[in-house]
């Protein structure tokens, strides 16, 4: 098992792969009461179309969180009740790239590991229990259908990417999930849930060789390739798009996005995400002189928040918040974009930035689960989290300068709005 050391932030990392592919990653925490265990698939909402054995194959949109749903469910218990008399706390949640397993405890940690891996790898479907899972997805997709914030960024989704199934919501609608049956499942189970298309990663005071032998034990042999995923057309800048609604909010809320060009897979996917964090902040953020004058004017409130995110080839710089002038607040964002273009903005705030979020991401490593998520969120991107320090040391400002200019422009942005339902 190979053992990396990373002393600039006190940290080190046990990898293995093991014969049948499946990837294994151990931080050790020692004396630590606390054990975590994450089991993360590489299979989220978007992955509806793919090749398998030479045959192209379309489920269902939603497809992923309903298999998710029902991994829970195994031929002799049910593995919630049993992580429960276990002592653990279990959990699981799809993306649209990944679904994820996970549990933590303090005692029985080989137990509940080896039901972690059992409950993901063996699958148990029938067509009673699919059919009763129905209406209780049924009832998550109403709840969020009838969330302005969900709607609100659903709407930027299905209007910013047209040709890719990101433009779907990740749980699909009760038309789509209507299709779902006991076959499908099995046959998504068959196609993405290989272990050479999971990732384990444990957290905790536990002895490395240990948790490789449990996985070694606990899954199957057989080492099968995952299939060929199809996204469809790539999607250019295009030009201005926008979506409304009306809902039950008492002020108008806004989502705007800027389409960013994808980089490849590796340090480049690792650099460019910095540089989008900090364009976001720089723009828009809460030290931002935008951020300061909008909130002086009235026309925007503490809700107002920038970030930048990537979902496979799929690159955006997001801007969310209430306001009773979108539109102001909309070309105030594009004016401001335009203005850092020509000006730039000063490197001691810059530095300062860049301070702050190399310290936020420290802090981050005090908590297991963010350790196990961004592990293996940035292993699916082939890259090893802890180097991110390094990734750090020689951003540019002209380099942020130069993002915001070619991305936040008209022709790449889209505008979802949630406006109040008039009396």
């Amino acid at each position: 098992m190979k053992r990396t050391d990373y002393p600039n932030i006190a940290e080190s990392l046990y990898e293995e792969t093991l014969p049948n592919g499946l990837r294994v990653r151990i931080v050790p925490k020692k004396d630590f009461a606390l054990k975590l265990a994450f089991l993360a698939v590489d299979f989220g909402s978007i992955d509806t179309d793919f090749t398998q054995d030479g045959v192209r194959k379309q489920v269902p949109e939603g497809i992923a969180h309903y298999l998710e749903h029902k991994m829970f469910d195994l031929p002799d218990m049910d593995a919630n009740a049993r992580f429960a008399e276990l002592g653990a706390s279990v959990n699981a949640f799809t993306s649209y790239t990944m679904t994820a397993y996970h549990f933590s405890c303090t005692d029985s940690f080989r137990e509940n590991l080896e039901l972690l891996l059992r409950m993901v790898t063996v699958p148990y479907f029938t067509e009673e229990s699919v059919e009763k899972e129905r209406g209780i997805i049924e009832q998550e997709i109403l709840m969020y259908e009838d969330s302005p914030d969900s709607r609100v960024y659903e709407d930027l989704f299905s209007i910013l990417f047209p040709h890719h199934p990101a433009r779907v919501p990740i749980s699909g609608s009760v038309e789509s999930i209507s299709h779902i049956d006991a076959d499908m499942l099995y046959a998504c189970h068959r196609a993405f849930y290989t272990p050479s298309n999971m990732i384990l990663c444990v957290v905790g005071d536990v002895e490395p060789q240990e948790v490789l032998d449990i996985a070694q034990g606990s899954t199957p042999s057989e080492a099968l390739p995952a299939p060929l995923r199809h996204y469809g057309s790539s999607e250019g800048p295009g030009q201005a798009v926008r979506s409304q609604r009306t809902m039950e909010v008492s002020m108008p809320t806004l989502c705007m996005a800027f389409r960013c060009d994808a980089v490849e897979k590796g340090p480049a996917s690792m650099r460019r995400e910095l540089i989008g964090e900090l364009a976001s902040e720089i723009l828009a953020g809460e030290s931002s002189p935008l951020f300061s004058r909008l909130y002086s004017q009235g026309l925007i409130d503490p809700s107002f928040c920038a970030g930048y995110e990537s979902i496979k080839d799929l690159c955006l710089l997001s801007i969310y918040g209430d306001s009773d002038d979108p539109q102001a607040v909309y070309e105030a964002v594009l004016e401001e974009a335009q203005r850092i273009s020509r000006e730039g903005f000063s490197e001691e705030w810059f530095r300062r930035l860049l301070h702050s979020s190399l310290g936020r991401r420290m802090r981050d490593l005090d908590s297991f689960s963010s350790i196990c998520y961004r592990i293996c969120a940035y292993e699916l991107d082939d890259l090893s989290y802890f180097t991110f320090p390094q990734a750090y040391t020689d951003i540019q400002p002209e380099e942020v300068r130069q993002f915001l200019a070619q991305s936040v422009c008209r022709e790449r942005s889209g505008l979802s709005l949630v406006h109040p339902k008039e009396d």
